[in-house]
């Protein structure tokens, strides 16, 4: 017998920005994420709005009750924002996903004209991550005067519209066929089909290179249980990435 039961129901301001995935994390909480409901350059301040659910990732423990229950470690359980907040401060998380191997979390948050970024917070790192739009978009700032005590978190990688226009996060790569890309998180734009390799070299420095060139628009990365990856056009196509030796 199959069933549905809503857990909750988010109103969307406008039909873009309405989020970007859902996924179990290593804690075996689900995490959702969130646009800032849409139009452009954020118009209700929903992203750094700690009072509303857009603009966010939200956590979940959804193996507690009828509903859902509010892991105890989230950042706003006793005040400040809403519980259900995990992190906070993105525009469009189009897709996020965490390393098998490490728990680290990964973020494509679409950019508005200019930048689109990759964002990471590590597995043992506290909660309540400000991803900074839009204050900031990418590594640039975009609008208002933040706060002076304002303490937002720079992405990782970042590309301007010359080589895409909208990022579409991946995954890292943990599979057997490919073992010099162990490690090596993949993802794409939506726009141009490339598609870059990203790798911390330590000491909080990034290496992003380009690896493939496809004629793709990349809706989504996906990983078997092998951690070999594949990706989603949007025409309906599945594929998976792999050498031709």
């Amino acid at each position: 017998i199959l069933s549905e039961h809503i857990l909750l129901n988010i109103s969307q301001p406008y039909g873009n920005h309405n989020g970007g995935g859902m996924a179990f994390g290593p804690d075996g909480f689900l995490y959702i994420g969130l646009g800032d409901g849409g139009s452009a350059n954020d118009p209700h301040g929903n992203a750094q709005n700690t009072n509303t659910l857009l603009g966010k990732i939200l956590r979940l423990d959804v193996n507690e009750g009828e509903y859902y229950a509010i892991p105890q470690d989230n950042p706003f359980i006793v005040s400040g924002g809403l519980p259900e907040i995990w992190a906070y401060g993105l525009r469009n998380p189009w897709r996020f996903s965490f390393d098998s191997l490490t728990g680290d979390l990964y973020i494509g948050d679409v950019g508005q004209n200019t930048w689109e970024e990759i964002d990471f917070w590590p597995a043992m790192a506290p909660n309540g991550a400000n991803f900074g739009w839009n204050f900031r978009e990418g590594n640039h700032e975009f609008s208002g005067d933040p706060p002076i005590d304002l303490q937002s978190v720079d992405p990782v990688a970042e590309y301007a519209h010359d080589q895409g226009c909208s990022v579409t996060g991946g995954v890292v790569y943990r599979g057997n066929s490919l073992p010099e890309w162990n490690g090596i998180y993949l993802y794409g734009d939506y726009c141009s089909g490339k598609i870059w390799g990203l790798l911390s070299t330590g000491n909080g420095v990034w290496q992003t290179k380009l690896l493939f060139e496809t004629e793709l628009n990349i809706t989504a990365f996906g990983q078997d249980e092998a951690g070999e990856v594949y990706l989603v056009d949007y025409s309906g196509s599945l594929y998976q990435l792999f050498h031709v030796r």
